[in-house]
């Protein structure tokens, strides 16, 4: 886990680099997440409708009127996502806010209108269905109807107080409130969805800004089976205060890792004529020299490594991989070469 962490944040310090990428660039990249995170996630709660559908649908959609419940679905689940990705530095994490955000999400979806924005007034328990859609049992019981709301203002409290805390990593402490918020249930429908529009709100509110160009939620679809698994692994106890958190952060964790993978790949195979090649592997150290380029334009290794306090050798060595890897261009030889940037 802690090096599933290192290297997420990693990548999160990496991606302020990817202001090199144009405009166009990064839209085109976070329109393709989008279609496929309003796609799974509505999929993995037994949505049909394709990516190529919701894209079809996100490009013609008409707020009045929609072919079916999956229709008005994805697009209340599409708003919702516009609405965290727009505006999530102005919207701090509370239970009216959650409300709120439930609220948009099953705006368009006529049956729910009675408990939109609402905790739930009936129970929820999650069952298993056979193939012709009769229950044959309860998988997990959920948070009481009287329990919920002590239960979510605990939750969000914790919450909030341990982001703003750096005894435990943000990412363990996002990870902890969602399969919380999953075992509580608060709401009547659309619980996990929420989950995930939650998931990807706090990650953007502690600097996780690369999320909105890569999809998570398709990474969860195709592993569903693990998805369920690793919550009820850990909520089998949770209302006992003996909760094993290890099987959901683990999957949490390298859903994460997986995502991240995915937009690096993603923007290596870009096209040399569409995009700039950008290695987002590259060590601290490397990302500390190529700084030193914006500031002057020319450098020795002798130079770099007194401006950063760094061993000589510690400095031509690094220099050199960046001269392969084409950042930087070398003039001259031995003693008298010095650098520049490409």
């Amino acid at each position: 886990m802690l090096s599933q962490i290192a290297e997420l944040d990693e990548f999160k310090g990496a991606w302020i680099r990817l202001s090199q990428l144009r405009p166009e660039q990064l839209s085109t990249l976070r329109k393709i997440s989008t279609v496929e995170s309003v796609g799974s996630s509505n999929r993995i709660e037994g949505n049909k409708l394709s990516d190529a559908d919701v894209e079809k649908l996100l490009s013609r959609i008409r707020k009045t009127s929609f072919g079916s419940r999956d229709e008005e679905e994805v697009a209340g689940y599409a708003e919702l996502m516009d609405t965290v990705f727009e505006n999530y530095e102005l919207i701090p994490l509370s239970e009216n806010y959650i409300k709120q955000l439930h609220k948009i999400m099953l705006k368009h979806v006529g049956k729910d209108i009675n408990h939109r924005g609402e905790y739930k007034k009936l129970p929820n328990s999650v069952a298993a269905f056979d193939s012709k859609g009769n229950e044959i049992g309860i998988v997990f019981e959920t948070a009481s109807l009287f329990d919920t709301p002590r239960l979510m203002e605990a939750l969000v409290d914790w919450t909030r107080k341990n982001l703003e805390d750096t005894y435990l990593h943000p990412l363990l402490v996002i990870g902890v409130f969602i399969v919380h918020f999953l075992a509580i249930h608060p709401f009547q429908d659309g619980n996990g969805r929420l989950s995930r529009a939650l998931t990807v709100l706090l990650l953007l509110k502690k600097g996780y800004g690369y999320i909105p160009y890569s999809s998570m939620e398709s990474i969860i679809e195709l592993n569903k089976e693990g998805y369920y698994r690793s919550l009820r692994l850990t909520q089998k106890n949770i209302w006992s205060g003996k909760t094993n958190y290890e099987p959901w952060l683990s999957f949490f964790l390298s859903t994460l890792q997986k995502q991240k993978r995915h937009l690096e790949e993603k923007i290596r195979l870009m096209k040399p004529d569409t995009a700039v090649p950008i290695d987002l592997r590259l060590s601290r150290t490397a990302v500390s020299i190529l700084d030193l380029f914006k500031k002057r334009p020319q450098w020795t290794s002798a130079e770099i490594a007194e401006a950063l306090n760094l061993n000589i050798e510690t400095s031509k060595k690094t220099v050199k991989s960046l001269v392969n890897a084409g950042y930087l261009v070398k003039h001259g030889i031995t003693r008298g070469a010095w650098y520049e940037g490409n």
